[in-house]
């Protein structure tokens, strides 16, 4: 048996979200084992990858041992039930995409099969009436219960709205009491090894040297380390989803809080809003090609639901990522390791899955090739799935009139998309791939929100009875509103439960 070689020094450059939840987990999991030690300079802002999550982000949390209340607390953080979508198919148009299950299977039958034959009967509404958390979400209540009191049905699934600034400092005291070390400082030069290619050391402007053997890049879209130094290329996928300027601004928060994230088309782009305890964030996601920054400005500052408490901030991106995640000692996270627009709040969630493989296949100082390729055939896999759904938003768009949004929609799809697309239209089919991230009912709320509807449904769905379909939907509508009803606001939950402190005068 040859010798073990552990890695014990890990060196982190940068911090923001990406650089603090890759030195929390590795400090919770395998503290004892290495020296973690991370740089950042208060002179470089951090661009926030996010204050909106997914469900996955409780897991992350969970692993820590992270407070649910406290965290929110300290976050300025509001519950997420689901994005709601306006103006995406046509005009007019309104959907949610809800976390959770919509309905509930007949054995082998999935529910929305059922839900289009009765749509085929004339009744069954909207496929977003049996859904929990679109109801709860409209409502505007909440409740922790993982089941609905009485039924089979499945509860609230929800994830959060925090302030990705305040989080990262959240999670920097919890690092640092785990023995993270902080430096404070610039990177000047980024120190090879001649014969092997290695990061060996990462010089600062102060002159300090900080070796390491493992290496996170987690400096932005510069990609200081794993671009700059080692040169991985970097896939552009602006031909598949374009959209490569945002402007951002906080604006004061209303009543009642909301507990869904908006993501409202524009002519050539779409704006998102996020509730926090302490402000609502705004942001509005473009393509330069269409639209000027000025105009971008205006659209954006036009549509707050309050009054702006900055000035907009422009933002610079290309969509796409690196060839490679892992190469040498050096692993890529957050925005150096590529960029999706934050269409459905994936962002963060990239950070948590990469950081979790690592500890998975955490090397040793052999650096061994299966591990590495391992990791980036899991990245791979999470960025490219997860494109396919991005830009399955954009195809199904109806507005013709616009030339932004007619390009999007007759713009070459992925290879894979076009048969998931052609597989639902022939007779409802979606299929989930081991280790996706999104469900079978994430797709079928996008499908059936944009106007999409299959030519016909499985046959499985003639099992039941005329009588026996409507009594099974009314069922459930039953159930579920009767459930929701009963949920305290969420405005009151976050009152009794996580409001942060009011802010110093």
């Amino acid at each position: 048996m040859r010798e073990h070689a552990p890695v014990q020094q890990v060196v982190i450059a940068g911090g923001g979200t990406a650089g603090w939840m890759a030195a929390a987990l590795l400090a919770r999991t395998m503290g004892s084992t290495i020296g973690i030690r991370l740089i950042e300079s208060e002179q470089i802002g951090t661009v926030g990858v996010g204050e909106a999550t997914i469900p996955p982000i409780r897991e992350f949390n969970r692993v820590l041992g992270i407070d649910e209340n406290d965290f929110l607390r300290r976050t300025q953080g509001t519950f997420k039930l689901g994005i709601e979508f306006r103006d995406w198919g046509r005009p007019g148009d309104r959907y949610m995409h809800a976390f959770g299950e919509v309905g509930r299977d007949l054995g082998m039958g999935g529910f929305h099969q059922y839900w289009l034959r009765a749509k085929r009967e004339g009744h069954g509404g909207r496929f977003w009436d049996y859904s929990v958390n679109e109801a709860a979400a409209l409502a505007n209540r909440f409740s922790l219960a993982n089941q609905l009191p009485g039924s089979p049905l499945q509860g609230i699934v929800h994830a959060y709205h925090f302030d990705a600034a305040l989080y990262a400092l959240y999670l920097r005291e919890f690092s640092e009491k785990l023995g993270v070390t902080r430096i404070e400082g610039k990177i000047n030069q980024v120190e090879r090894n001649p014969e092997t290619g290695f990061i060996q050391s990462l010089l600062l402007e102060s002159g300090q040297r900080v070796a390491g053997e493992l290496f996170i890049d987690c400096t932005g879209f510069r990609g200081l380390l794993i671009g700059g130094a080692l040169g991985v290329e970097y896939e552009d996928w602006s031909h598949w989803l374009p959209c490569n300027r945002a402007v951002a601004v906080p604006s004061e928060p209303v009543k009642p809080l909301g507990s869904y994230t908006r993501a409202s088309a524009r002519a050539a782009g779409w704006q998102w809003r996020i509730p926090l305890q302490h402000r609502i964030g705004n942001g509005h996601v473009y393509c330069g090609d269409y639209l000027s920054d000025d105009e971008a400005a205006a659209i954006l500052l036009a549509n707050l639901d309050g009054r702006a408490l900055d000035e907009p901030r422009l933002l610079r991106f290309t969509t796409g990522r690196r060839k490679q995640f892992w190469h040498k000692n050096c692993v890529a996270l957050g925005l150096a390791s590529g960029f999706m627009e934050p269409l459905e709040s994936t962002s963060i969630h990239l950070i948590q899955t990469s950081v979790s493989w690592l500890v998975r296949l955490f090397p040793d100082l052999r650096f061994e090739r299966a591990n590495i390729d391992e990791f980036n055939r899991k990245c791979l896999f999470d960025f490219d799935r997860i494109r396919d759904f991005l830009v399955l938003h954009y195809q199904l768009n109806e507005k013709d009139e616009l030339p932004f949004w007619r390009d999007r929609r007759h713009a070459p799809a992925p290879e894979r998309l076009k048969h998931r697309l052609e597989l639902f239209k022939a007779g409802g089919g979606v299929y989930r791939e081991l280790g996706e991230l999104f469900t079978e009912t994430a797709w079928l709320q996008v499908l059936f929100g944009q106007n999409i509807e299959p030519r016909s449904y499985h046959s499985i769905a003639d099992g039941i009875s005329p009588r026996q379909l409507r009594e099974y939907l009314a069922n459930l509508k039953t159930i579920i509103e009767g459930a929701v009803a009963q949920f305290p606001k969420h405005d009151e939950y976050i009152r009794r439960h996580c409001a942060a402190p009011p802010p110093k005068a």
